[in-house]
């Protein structure tokens, strides 16, 4: 396979290429325009490997895209590159309208081009995977789980640029045949996760001694997903999927945010030893204004995708999050440079 990964220098972007170069084996070529949230050094592992290659490009790029089919005539295309920050949709929400809709626009008739000029098993083999968000469902009560057939109701400006793209999507497979497949997932986490989020935030707060803030009173609620387990289903539903469904992806672990924190405290408090003046990290947290909009609970059923294509994730959420605390630790010289870009939440700065 010689496939196309929009976004690839991105947290679940550069998991997907180390994965797919090698475990795989598969030739892989990155697209990415580099922005904040990418950083290179997520790849180092497969830098100099010979199925990988980098092209820094912008999806919204048309001719970029048009040179870039023409020299690789890809197998499949894997679309992970968004805008993906909620806190910095509320605050600048242009940039995700252009990446995240006029970007998969420009891509999606890219590929289309691309398809309509192959041939043979080629053609009939070629797909489009758009990687999605469960955050296009909107918010859930006490009860309930997000399925494919949930109604969409995004609440942020991030959310609803990512359920345009995933209307664009299905629309290019329903007007033009586009063989397209789709993929809502719920919160990742794992290593090499830029520190703005909430997981690698708490964890690098807590190391270093310093205040974790904790929007509202905590008790909103996510289903957490190790990105592994993520990159696995993708590959899966890429090689296995039925053309034009959605899959969703959950990790069937849902936590508070508040709880989510405390653990992250008390692993640290285990595996880094203790802070001077203090007895736990958990004095560390402290309960911030609201962010706005936020949704309270989103939970994912991945009964499809497990039982029309067997995957099962391999990890719980406590083997997960130990595995990322200690990937952290051991890895400083990956964060500390990015530490000067997640020093805060940023929907905090909003006010």
């Amino acid at each position: 396979m010689k496939v196309v990964v929009t976004g690839g220098a991105g947290f679940i972007g550069s998991a997907l290429c180390r994965h797919l170069v090698a475990e795989r084996g598969w030739q892989v070529v990155n697209v990415d325009k580099l922005t904040y949230a990418a950083n290179l050094s997520s790849l180092a592992a497969i830098a100099d490997h010979p199925n990988y290659s980098f092209v820094e490009a912008d999806i919204c790029d048309h001719v970029a895209l048009g040179e870039l089919f023409q020299t690789h005539s890809p197998d499949a295309i894997l679309h992970l590159a968004a805008e993906s920050h909620v806190d910095r949709s509320i605050t600048g929400s242009a940039e995700f309208i252009r990446t995240n809709v006029i970007g998969t626009y420009t891509l999606l008739e890219a590929a289309r081009g691309h398809w309509q000029r192959l041939s043979g098993e080629k053609r009939k083999a070629f797909r489009f995977l758009h990687v999605s968000t469960d955050e296009v469902y909107g918010s859930l009560g006490d009860t309930g789980l997000f399925t494919e057939q949930t109604a969409y109701d995004p609440r942020s400006p991030y959310s609803a640029s990512k359920a345009s793209s995933d209307h664009l999507v299905m629309a290019w497979h329903e007007t033009y045949g586009l063989p397209t497949l789709l993929s809502n997932c719920s919160n990742n986490y794992g290593p090499y996760h830029l520190p703005e989020k909430l997981i690698p935030l708490v964890i690098l707060n807590a190391l270093q001694g310093q205040p974790i803030p904790v929007y509202g009173d905590g008790t909103n609620i996510r289903d957490w997903l190790y990105v592994d387990d993520h990159v696995r289903a993708l590959v899966m539903i890429l090689a296995k999927g039925r053309i034009g469904e959605t899959y969703n992806v959950g990790g069937r672990n849902e936590r508070t945010n508040l709880r989510v924190v405390q653990r992250i405290c008390d692993l640290v408090d285990r595996h880094a030893g203790p802070l001077p003046r203090i007895r736990s990290r958990r004095a560390l947290i402290s309960f911030v204004s609201d962010r706005l909009g936020h949704d309270k609970r989103y939970a994912i059923d991945a009964a499809k995708l497990e039982t029309e294509l067997g995957w099962q994730a391999q990890e719980t959420f406590d083997t997960g999050l130990e595995k990322t605390i200690l990937w952290y630790l051991a890895n400083e010289e990956w964060w500390r440079p990015l530490r000067r870009l997640a020093s805060e939440r940023l929907g905090l700065l909003a006010g």
